[in-house]
């Protein structure tokens, strides 16, 4: 019984390590130690490494610092995260990235929003014009910098979810909005950010 119990136990981590995608229904993924950014993430050492518990992000205006997750995001996710905007104006969580399209879910200081927009991704490039995209849906909020912000974001049947703080929202429709319905995340900021709590999980 040991045995087959051992052989069980081995053979379902297997499982989750190949799996294609950054969560399982049965097991959410924690960002939590440096070798998960090495084995998980596609992203620039000099832009984003993660101090203890702490994920910390650098860019500037004109060059911003990224980092792509190497697996797909599940159908039905939810992600939670606390963020910390330490320098500069804009974090962005990107959502569904496929090729050099994704969605655009972030907090931008500048016009005191929260916003779901249409992304273009150039992954050859991390130029400031080669970035971002129309704004389609914001929600006024007052953000600043030196700030912890609690954020949640949710896909569930092809709606999204996104609120700070649980208090200021967003939702739409990914077919109606015509926004990619599947692909990778993506962590962006044009300054310092600091994230804690970082979960992602199937719903």
């Amino acid at each position: 019984m040991t045995f087959k119990y051992l052989t069980f136990s081995l053979l379902s981590l297997l499982l989750i390590s190949c799996s294609s995608v950054i969560s399982t229904q049965k097991k959410e993924y924690q960002l939590t130690k440096t070798a998960q950014i090495k084995s998980d993430w596609k992203q620039n050492s000099k832009s984003w490494s993660l101090q203890k518990d702490t994920l910390m992000g650098t860019g500037d205006p004109m060059v911003w610092g990224v980092m792509e997750s190497k697996k797909q995001l599940p159908k039905n996710f939810e992600i939670d995260l606390k963020v910390n905007m330490t320098k500069e104006s804009l974090f962005e969580i990107m959502l569904h990235i496929d090729q050099d399209k994704y969605i655009r879910t972030y907090l931008y200081q500048i016009d005191q929003n929260i916003v779901i927009g249409r992304g273009t991704y150039n992954k050859g490039s991390n130029e400031y014009d080669k970035r971002g995209g129309p704004s389609l849906f914001t929600k006024s909020i007052s953000l600043k910098n030196n700030h912890w912000y609690s954020v949640k974001i949710r896909v569930l049947n092809n709606q999204l979810f996104f609120s700070v703080d649980n208090v200021t929202k967003l939702e739409c429709s990914l077919e109606k909005s015509n926004l990619s319905q599947h692909g990778k995340l993506g962590l962006l900021t044009n300054g310092e950010v600091k994230i804690t709590d970082f979960i992602v999980k199937s719903i």
